[in-house]
């Protein structure tokens, strides 16, 4: 198997390379069990934060670092988007989106509990990657359909088309690579390339 080499704020990891299409490998960046990587970055994120009333995520790979941003932040609770609907939930708003990781459709909810608790205030969007802003958008449009004010947006990561977004908070850039026939990577800057 071959790794990329990877290092953030002096952790560092060896990330298998992970084909998610015949052209289009990622390496394979899995915080949601690295304790020690998350210890690193949420402290220097919410640093970056502005002032806000509530985190919210995806239930994804994102929640352990919304929870040790959340913790450091003295909040007693964080919003989750949720990746199905639950039969508890009432009022439920929900806002599909193309996911770039998952090479698929999927759809987030938000319980209308949680969309009443968002109203007027303000809200920073948590993510462990950005790369696309598709992900990021359908949470985007849950937290403003709840009438949140969204002041941030921080991940660990940009990769792709977030790269270089001014209205982006993040640690490193972190690429997506073209799976060459011979069995190498090569990095890209947007799935364009994936298509010369």
């Amino acid at each position: 198997m071959k790794y990329f080499d990877f290092e953030l704020l002096g952790v560092k990891r060896k990330l298998p390379y992970v084909r998610v299409s015949d052209k289009m490998a990622l390496a394979s960046f899995v915080v949601l069990s690295d304790t020690e990587l998350v210890q690193a970055a949420a402290p220097e994120l919410v640093k970056r934060l502005p002032e806000v009333d509530f985190l919210m995520t995806a239930e994804a790979k994102g929640i352990i670092l919304t929870y040790e941003m959340s913790r450091l932040m003295g909040m007693k609770d964080f919003i989750v988007a949720r990746k199905s609907y639950k039969p508890y939930m009432q009022n439920a708003l929900s806002h599909s989106v193309h996911s770039v990781t998952t090479q698929k459709e999927q759809t987030l909810w938000l319980d209308g509990c949680d969309a009443e608790r968002l109203r007027g205030k303000r809200v920073a969007l948590i993510d462990d990657v950005f790369a696309t802003g598709e992900s990021l958008a359908a949470i985007e449009e849950l937290a403003k359909a709840a009438g949140a004010e969204v002041v941030a947006r921080a991940a660990i990561l940009a990769e792709l088309e977030s790269v270089g977004r001014p209205d982006l908070i993040y640690l490193k850039e972190h690429y997506v690579f073209r799976a060459n026939p011979d069995g190498t990577f090569t990095p890209i800057k947007s799935l364009k390339e994936l298509e010369e």
